[in-house]
């Protein structure tokens, strides 16, 4: 006895694109999510790269349209975390915190990645007064003050250029000598006169009193300190797999699959930010979405005859 055809874990873009697919091949599709459905979409402040989507909009309004969409088409989204997930036969069997469980035939596990934190004396004792990983979440508090950004990939340039809209005080540092990021990502934060680049830089330590109010910084072993009123951190993410400990995974802690989005566990599928891919963003999270659904339907005839 099954509760749906198909149990998606996480309603990021990945997640939602997910229902939204399965939905449409007729399957019985729950969405489990603990927080708001959009996922770190939800922290964009203007998508403007998503292909055929001419007028940047925000995360938020983006993450609303899918959401609805997803439910138009008959897909069910339950507010609720998940406890376990294991495989009993032929089915799925989750257990959420609220006590419920749910059987299925097939799992997307579209659970995403949280952000990767420094590691550093002040991090967690700042965090919420002046240290932040979300640039338009806390951004506007800082709005004139002196901010720096910690990091070198397409998130710590894209929130470096929407912080310097709220103030000309950023100070982009990065341990590396050039940035991760999309040369195109990369070249308007070096063309930006609001923002100050400093490569081959990393923080030691952040200071302050009941607010950050400078971080100590290394460059070439020497170390010093800059007065800022907040940093901002996008210091890369860790993948969400607490719940399938004995899945195939890449040496980053990504799942595996293969280009059906299937994972080393039959009929477990994975997309978006918490699968193996040399790219991470919201159109390619979507697309994993769609396949991992096309193919998670194929595998639930299987099952059925």
């Amino acid at each position: 006895m099954t509760d749906a055809d198909l149990l998606i874990l996480g309603a990021g873009p990945a997640g939602l694109a997910a229902a939204q697919y399965g939905s449409r091949a007729n399957l019985k599709v729950l969405v489990i999510e603990q927080m708001s459905p959009g996922g770190q979409a939800l922290m964009i402040d203007k998508l403007e790269n998503y292909p055929g989507d001419l007028n940047p909009r925000s995360g938020f309004d983006f993450a609303e349209d899918m959401r609805r969409q997803a439910e138009n088409f008959g897909a069910e989204i339950i507010g609720d975390g998940v406890i376990s997930l294991e495989k009993e036969g032929d089915l799925f069997k989750a257990v959420l915190d609220s006590g419920r469980t749910l059987r299925a035939y097939a799992v997307i596990l579209a659970t995403g990645a949280t952000h990767r934190s420094l590691g550093i004396p002040g991090e967690a004792e700042f965090a919420g007064r002046g240290v932040s990983y979300c640039a338009s979440c806390d951004g506007p508090f800082f709005k004139g003050k002196k901010i720096m950004v910690v990091g070198g990939g397409d998130a710590a340039c894209d929130e470096a250029r929407y912080l310097s809209l709220l103030t000309d005080q950023v100070i982009l540092v990065h341990r590396r000598d050039s940035f991760r990021a999309q040369k195109g990502v990369a070249q308007r934060v070096l063309e930006n006169p609001h923002i100050e680049v400093r490569f081959n830089t990393r923080p030691v330590e952040i200071r302050g009193d009941k607010q950050v109010g400078s971080v100590l910084l290394e460059d070439a072993g020497k170390q010093y300190e800059e007065p800022v009123n907040a940093v901002f951190i996008f210091a890369g993410t860790v993948p969400q797999t607490s719940l399938v400990p004995d899945i195939a995974v890449d040496t980053a802690g990504y799942i595996i699959t293969d280009q059906r989005m299937e994972s080393s566990v039959p009929g477990l599928f994975a997309a978006g930010d918490v699968r193996s891919s040399p790219f991470r963003q919201v159109v390619v999270a979507a697309a994993e979405g769609a396949i991992a659904a096309h193919c998670a339907a194929e595998y639930i005839d299987s099952l059925k005859g």
